[in-house]
């Protein structure tokens, strides 16, 4: 008799535990993949899932793709948190899970020292060009929620885009620009870009741009024709390839040859070594053709090593101010490189810079200190005005000299002798707001100037009045994106000597943003009249036209050497 009533003891039991089982409902689950902001799967990264009153109820840890797997959870409202080494931690809230459910969250980390704080490392050009394309492998990151629920509410996703829709695998830009975007960049630009993920993962760029000259000279359409490759490889790390050709009818050289020829291969690789090193290498090779030929290679080398979470140590050489680092190759579009006739043979411009570095993060902010040596073997001195047939003649007989002249904008660039500086940098960099941040930036160095400002000089006198000398230059920078209206906006005021006609510390992130530049991209929208994808840019450098040092041509004009002149640039870009 004992034996049946616990028997029936232990149903009631099971019945009961059974009952409470049903009224809870089956456990929910949280998966996912942890990537960092270059889309690159973490692995060990920690995932937490946090109650509304921060309870701890579930961790995981992701495996070699990334991937993490967290069962059992009650129904209820959740938050997901992920953190590693060197990333800041990234939480993903309002969960709402119901019995049963399957939630897929996808988590992006952003490093310490990168993503957090805007510290350039490149120059404007390298950073932000003018049509502003990127590599469509990194617009799969930083997505806002995204919920998709079936019929019966047990399945669920939550990812991290910056549209609400997944990102196509191709996309065409077309974009129309015109006025004086300086050097070998006037007149009107009709721009198409394609931009395509393929099947592996791996990202292609082909851009081509058609310009033709406005103003007295209505010579042949130039040409850039770009395309660039990038791949995912090991140890974190990826590597792209960009192939470009340019011709632009529109140069002057010596002995009045017309024409410019380009043909320029850039590579660049980087990765991680653990999470003690960031190594970068990569360099640019191209050919040039104007009176003759000539072939340079220009390489570079990066290393940031991490000794602590809010420390950084880096070293890094350079041969070429427009391919610094592998963010230099964020766009297919390159800068025209430049060769002259000078007592015939083929120059360009040449040097070494050499950079040693030290940052520490400052809560959201950076502060960075920096030492150079620059030992510039030729330097391009770039200045406006119309050249004459004899002035590209006298600067051409100069052992250190000779000229090319861009028909279209009226501008110019000179080769002179080069010289050798030493100099620091200080760098610091703060949010505003959580989309603007401001930098600012203080160098010592030297630069090229006239001995003498009341002098009159003439080309013909350049190769030896200009003479190096020490100064010292200062930058106020803000970027970021206003909320409301979703401009974006890019603006520098860079103040040195105005009798310099280069720049002090000419390897640095602002060095082409002399005096007051700005870079403005506004979305155009007007109801359902106009549609979606259509922006407006605006590209200004030198604004208030200072730092101009005028000279004598040879028939008596006045021109003018400035560390950049004058250029203003505006369009229109259509996304589809």
């Amino acid at each position: 008799m004992q034996r049946f009533q616990v028997k029936i003891a232990l149903l009631a039991l099971m019945l009961s535990t059974a009952s409470v089982c049903l009224a809870v409902g089956p456990g929910a689950t949280v998966s996912g993949v942890v990537r960092d902001a270059d889309g690159v799967a973490q692995m060990g990264a920690l995932v937490q899932v946090l109650a509304g009153n921060s309870a701890l109820v579930g961790t995981a840890f992701t495996d070699l793709h990334g991937r993490y797997l967290i069962t059992r959870l009650v129904p209820g409202k959740y938050q997901v948190r992920a953190t590693a080494v060197l990333f800041v931690p990234t939480t993903r809230g309002d969960l709402h899970l119901r019995p049963g459910a399957q939630a897929i969250v996808n988590l992006t980390l952003n490093t310490i020292f990168d993503a957090t704080t805007w510290l350039p490392a490149e120059r404007r050009k390298a950073d932000e060009p003018g049509d502003d394309w990127k590599w469509t492998l990194r617009s799969a990151v930083n997505r806002p929620i995204l919920r998709m629920a079936a019929d019966d509410g047990n399945v669920m996703s939550i990812s991290s885009s910056s549209t609400e829709s997944s990102t196509p695998s191709s996309r065409i830009r077309a974009a129309v620009s015109s006025g004086d975007g300086g050097f070998a960049n006037g007149g009107v630009h009709n721009i198409v870009t394609l931009d395509r993920v393929l099947d592996d993962g791996s990202g292609m760029v082909v851009r081509a741009d058609i310009g033709t000259g406005l103003g007295p000279w209505m010579g042949s359409p130039s040409m850039n024709i770009a395309s660039g490759f990038e791949r995912r490889r090991g140890f974190a790390g990826s590597s792209r390839l960009v192939a470009s050709y340019q011709s632009h009818p529109e140069m002057l050289g010596a002995e009045n040859a017309s024409g410019l020829q380009t043909f320029q291969l850039a590579s660049a690789e980087k990765m991680q070594i653990g999470d003690a090193a960031d190594v970068e290498v990569g360099g640019i090779l191209y050919v040039v053709h104007t009176a003759g030929y000539a072939l340079a290679s220009r390489p570079f080398l990066k290393v940031t090593t991490h000794p602590s979470e809010d420390w950084t140590i880096g070293y890094r050489m350079a041969t070429s101010r427009d391919l610094q680092s592998y963010a230099g190759l964020n766009t297919v579009q390159q800068e025209t490189p430049v060769a002259v006739t000078s007592q015939n043979r083929m120059r360009t411009e040449s040097g070494l810079h050499q950079e040693f570095a030290i940052g520490r993060k400052l809560g959201p902010g950076l502060i960075q200190l920096a030492y150079y040596l620059d030992s510039l073997n030729q330097v391009m001195v770039e200045g406006g005005g119309s050249l004459s047939a004899s002035d590209i003649a006298q600067a051409d007989e100069s052992p250190a000299g000779g000229v090319l002249a861009d028909q279209t904008t009226g501008s110019f660039r000179l080769l002179n002798s080069g010289y050798k500086t030493q100099g620091m940098n200080l760098m610091l960099s703060e949010p505003i707001t959580t989309n603007m941040w401001v930098a600012l930036e203080y160098s010592t160095g030297a630069a090229l100037t006239a001995k003498d400002d009341d002098e009159v000089l003439t080309l013909q006198d350049m190769p030896t009045e200009l003479k190096p000398l020490m100064s010292q230059t200062a930058t106020l920078a803000v970027k970021g994106r206003i909320l409301r209206s979703g401009t974006r906006v890019r603006a520098a005021y860079r103040w040195q000597p105005m009798r310099m006609v280069t720049a002090v510390n000419p390897y640095g992130a602002f060095s082409d943003q002399a005096y007051l530049s700005c870079y403005l991209r506004q979305a155009i929208k007007f109801g359902n009249l106009l549609p979606p994808g259509l922006e407006a840019t605006v590209d200004v450098t030198n604004l208030l036209s200072q730092g101009y040092r005028p000279f004598l041509s040879a028939d008596g004009k006045t021109l003018f050497l400035a560390q950049s002149p004058r250029a203003l640039q505006a369009g229109l870009a259509f996304t589809f």
